[in-house]
Parts: structure tokens; sequence; C-alpha cells
């Protein structure tokens, strides 16, 4: 027997338990949770307890255990690799580690921050954190473990080059989180990971050399997508921004690197529904990947001119254009990978029915974060649009706020001054060409901009100068890290910091969620009926019956009506509305945490702005949902249904 269920664009199939298997244990205290583990290195699945033949399980496999049994003072868990009933065979306990929550940890791009050390036990970590310069303390470790020396508190250290998970997936789930407010706001995490030892690798890797930095670096290229506003204030900045691609492109073909910097150019406009005679929403004039020369660069957008009528309302849909820029534009060819966002405007938000993503600056900013696509937002403050420019300010600086740099790469231009304008073009186009040949010569660019000499950059040319030059870094580790085939630190149990310890604002790692495709579809599910008894307490029976429209609806959701029922639930996570799969994550979800009387007492405005919040993110999980390339299959099941998508964990609601 089955259900078949279509929210949003997303199918679910329900299968009751077979009749044929049983259901695995629940976790304690759970109603929906499964029991679930991770194989330890060398664990062997084996046809009854006690036995030692068997098939050995990768390690950090996940199985579900369905039975536990103890033989001789040993217990043994009978396990499987889906929740269906299919059993595998027997898993003596000892050689697994318990996974309560599909909760996976990611390094970030290191660039910027010291690299992560990996304790053996929590005391080393706290060790750091509680001295009196964290910082030193942590470094002085680092520089003891680079000049060969090992230090006994540490299991590893992460690799000096990026590990991109999006391009080579590794599972680091966490065993344990503690949150420490003194002497630091940090978390403190215990993770799991294993890599290929010596001799499991396949033999055409095992002879494959490993090339030195430079060598890998002369092959290093970088792509530049202009997404430009093309309506009908722009086009002396259009000719601008052609002039400086223009000047760049003859100087590094006169130093013959054309084939390792390129420049795009998107352009973009706002709804034809609304206004027909603007021509397109978004659309992409010159992809980098199929740009030869400067030539070439320049006859392709030769015909980009500013819209001949105006569009509906003063905001524009820059989400469109950069959002065509990231899924349209051929990325995989390039190392150095950045979108510049050209606009006089604010942005049509993803609430707004001219929206043609339906998308908000968070999602946008996830979209490029997963792509490796940094974004850096020039704003031209022209007069015309001086009502415009708070709000189109803090769209952008979410948009553009990234996590290398600690900060948005967002920059203003007073007045629109075009002469100011052209300057800070010149000086990113100019940065590009240095970036690549420097590359081209085995040299990496400067580092840490926390780290170097000198003042304070004074003006947003020298800004966007020295921001690029740090991403430009960055992506070289993470380009280094890919064509090196760097790997995740080969540890098994360790304990780590969440944060830079110099500079805890810094984060070190971020936590994604692995979701099923039916705990995503759940989650949507959830959301949408959020939204849309949302949307009818507005429209029909006040404020104050959201909560009891609530509770009169999502019984087909809950696995505990009781709470449903429950007069002294207040918060809408009370309703037990979302799965367990996400209670008690490391986060903190405005969704949740909403009380009825927090709702009574908003306005018809703040009521609005959190509908338009879950609006935005039921559009982004529909681009989960489609994104066949990130769904990923653990270790331990060939059930398709057991794919899991790593979500960050700043999507949830």
């Amino acid at each position: 027997m089955k259900l078949r269920l279509r929210v949003f664009g997303f199918v679910t199939v329900l299968f009751m338990a077979p009749a044929f298997g049983a259901e695995p244990l629940l976790m304690p205290g759970k109603k929906t949770l499964f029991q679930r583990v991770l194989t330890r290195p060398g664990a062997r699945i084996v046809p009854d307890p006690g036995k030692t033949e068997g098939k050995p399980a990768a390690a950090l496999s996940r199985y579900y255990v369905y039975e536990r049994e103890t033989l001789d003072g040993r217990e043994w868990l009978q396990v499987g690799g889906d929740s269906r009933g299919r059993i595998d065979g027997w898993l003596d306990a000892a050689q697994s580690v318990p996974w309560n929550q599909q909760l996976t940890l990611a390094f970030t791009n290191p660039a910027n921050r010291s690299r992560a050390l990996l304790f053996e036990k929590k005391e080393g970590v706290l060790e750091v954190l509680k001295s009196a310069d964290p910082g030193a303390m942590a470094a002085s470790i680092l520089k003891t473990v680079d000049s060969g020396t090992p230090d006994p508190r540490l299991i590893s250290v992460e690799p000096q080059e990026y590990v991109d998970p999006a391009k080579k997936f590794y599972l680091l789930p966490i065993l344990q989180a503690e949150e420490l407010t003194s002497p630091r706001n940090v978390r403190v995490l215990e993770v799991a990971s294993v890599t290929a030892k010596r001799g499991e690798s396949s033999p055409a890797e095992t002879r494959r050399e490993v090339p030195d930095a430079p060598s890998v670096l002369r092959n290093f290229s970088a792509a530049v997508v202009f997404v430009i506003d093309s309506t009908i204030s722009m086009g002396p900045y259009i000719d601008r921004t052609r002039e400086a691609v223009r000047r760049v492109y003859t100087r590094i073909e006169k130093a013959g690197l054309a084939d390792q910097v390129r420049f795009g150019l998107v352009a973009f406009r706002s709804s034809t529904q609304a206004v027909p005679g603007l021509e397109y929403v978004s659309k992409v004039y010159a992809d980098p990947s199929e740009v030869k020369t400067g030539k070439d660069f320049l006859a392709k957008v030769a015909s980009l001119s500013p819209a001949k009528v105006s569009s509906s309302t003063f905001d524009e849909d820059s989400y469109a254009g950069i959002m065509t820029a990231l899924q349209k534009i051929k990325w995989s060819g390039f190392g150095g990978r950045y979108v510049v966002l050209i606009t006089d405007a604010g942005a049509i938000d993803g609430n707004d029915p001219l929206s043609q993503t339906k998308l908000g600056a968070d999602q946008v900013r996830i979209e490029a974060e997963q792509l490796g696509v940094a974004l850096f937002g020039l704003h031209l403050k022209t007069p015309a649009g001086k009502a415009d420019h708070a709000k189109a300010s803090a769209q952008y600086k979410v948009l553009t706020q990234n996590q290398v740099a600690g900060r948005p790469l967002y920059y203003d231009v007073e007045s629109g001054d075009v002469g100011r304008f052209g300057k800070i073009v010149d000086s990113l186009a100019d940065t590009m060409a240095k970036l690549v040949e420097g590359a081209s010569q085995g040299r990496m660019v400067a580092g840490s901009v926390r780290t170097a000499a000198g003042a304070k950059p004074k003006d947003e040319s020298e800004r966007i100068t020295s921001d690029a030059l740090l991403l430009g870094h960055a992506m070289q580790l993470a380009y280094l890290g890919r064509e090196k085939g760097t790997q995740a630190p080969d540890l098994f149990q360790a304990w780590l910091c969440d944060r830079d310890y110099a500079h805890p604002e810094l984060a070190a790692t971020e936590v994604r969620v692995l979701l099923t495709k039916n705990e995503l579809s759940n989650l949507s599910q959830t959301v949408k009926l959020i939204l849309d008894q949302g949307e009818k307490s507005q429209e029909t029976t006040g404020t104050a019956a959201f909560f009891d429209l609530l509770r009169s609806s999502a019984a087909h959701l809950v696995r505990d009506p009781a709470k449903l029922a429950d007069p002294k639930a207040r918060k809408l996570a009370e309703l037990g509305l979302l799965g367990e799969y996400l209670e008690g994550l490391p986060y903190k979800s405005a969704v949740m945490n909403l009380t009825s009387d927090q709702w009574e007492q908003w306005s018809q405005r703040q009521q609005e702005d959190f509908l338009d919040g879950l609006r935005r993110k039921l559009r982004h999980y529909q681009i989960y949902h489609d994104d066949a390339d990130r769904w990923v299959m653990l270790d331990g099941s060939n059930d398709p249904s057991e794919a899991v998508y790593p979500v960050p964990i700043g999507a949830l609601p």
C-alpha cells in the first residue's frame, strides 16, 4: 500500500512498512526517527551474532538498526541499509558509532583564517579557547606541526587547500556539539571522518603522481561575468564596463594570457509581462567559456543597449540576472569565478508578482556559494533613486555577504559618478589580470588581508582590489584542492572549534543537514501549511486564529496529535509540525520560535514579511529537489529513496 502526494512540484511516495520485514528501532523518546549507526574502519557485516566471517563495510557507511542482541557480554546490531525491512546482517556494536542526527560538517575556505586543528580530546580545544591569546596559541601549534614535529594532542589538521564538498563530497558527521558562551561564543564539535588509506585506492590512482602547487597553478583560469542592469538610465555604465574589459583584454593578450582570464556579460531588466517593450527579463550576451578574444567579447556585447521603455517600477529583477549567470554560464572550466552586479536600482524581491525567480537575497547568495562563485555588488546611488538607496543597500549587503571575507562585497558609488564607477571596474579587471599573470608563473596571490601589512583601503577601488585578491587566494586554494585531489583529514573521531581562534567572527566550518527526498518533501509540506494558514488568518478570521487554524489542519503531518491539542503550546515548534529530524539542530529558527502572542502583536506588514520569507524558502526547496547532481548516496544503501541532499543549515525555516 502506498500514498502519492504532490506539493509544490514535489512527489512523495509514502510506503507502509513492508509485510515481509520489520521497521528499524526508534530512537529513545522519538516517534519517527529510527536508530542509525556509522561503521568504523574495519567493520564487517556478518550473518549471525558472534560470527567473524562476513562482508566488509566501508568506513562511515550508514545503517539502520533493526534489533539489538547481547552475546557473551558483547552487543550486536541487526542492520539494514534502508528503513524498509531489508536486512543486511549483524554488526558488532563496538565497530559502530551512533549517528543521532543527519548532520555533516564542511570546512569553509581557509584563505582568510587559520586552518582548523583537530584534537583527540575536547580538553585540547578548551585549552586553546581558555588561553590568554587563543589565536597565538593555535598559530604556534600549527607552526610546530607544519615544521614536521607532531603534537600529541592532535589527530589531524585541516588541509592547506580547500576541499569543495560540492565537487568531492566527504562525510564529516557531527557526533556531539556543545555551545560555549564563555570565554567565547563558539561551538565545540566532535566529528568523525575517514578517507581512503594507502592501498585502498584504485591502481590508476595509486600510480598517479600528485603535481606540485606551482605546476598546477599555471593552468589556473578565471571568469568574470558582469550582470548589468540594461534599463534606460544605464547607458553610460554599460559603455564604461565595455571599455574596462577592452582595456584589460589588450593587456592580457599582449601577455599571452587570453585563455586564462575571460569575461562574460548578462543583462537584466524587469518583467516583460508587465511591460512587453522591455524585450527580456535577463539575457546572456557573452558566456566566458565561449569568448576567445577581446574582439570576440566586444562583438558579442555590441548589440547591448539600454531599454527604450521604462519598467513598471523603479526596482529591477537583479536576482533574475544573477540566477541566469549562475545557471546558464559554464563555470566548470574556471578556477576563479566572479559575478559582478552593476545596477542603480533595488532588486525585485521574491514575493513580488513581477519576480521571475521567486527568490530573495539569501537564497541567491546560497546558490552562488554552492557553485563557488563570489558575488560583488556595485550600487550606483544616482539622485533619481535616492528614495530607493537604503532598501537597495540592505538587499545587496545580504546578497554579497561573503564567508571568506567576513563581510559583504558591496561597493556604493555616490551620486552614480561615472568616473568613480570606471575606476572601480578598472581596478577589478586589472586585479583579475594580475591574478592570472601570477598563476601563469606558478605564484599564488597574496593571502589573507587580515595579515597583510598596509593601511586601510582609501576608497572603493582600493577595497575591491583588496577583496578580489583575497577571493582570488581562496579560489586558488579551491582549485589546488580539486586538481591535486586533496581530501578531508584522514582521522576517525576528533574535536574542533567551529570558529577561527584569532578571529571568532570567521567560521571555520559550516553545518549541512542531510535530508532524504521524503524529508525534504515533508519540510516543504509543513512550510506550505504554515504559509497557507497564515494567509487565511490574515484574510478571514483575524490574527488571533492563526494557531487554531494550524491545529485544525495539520493532523495529517504530525505523528503526535497530543502536541497539536496541547493548549500550552505557544510556539510553532511546540505544535510538532516539523519532523523530528530537525529537532535539536545547532541553529536558531525564526519560524519555529514564533509564538502565537508575537503573531497577534505583529502589524500586517510584519506578518506579510514573515510569510514572504516562507514563500522564498519554498521556491529554494524546489531548486534542491530538482538539483539531480547533488543528491548523494551514502555507503550502506542501494535504495534511491535513501539519497540525501546536503541542505545548508541557513536554508532551513
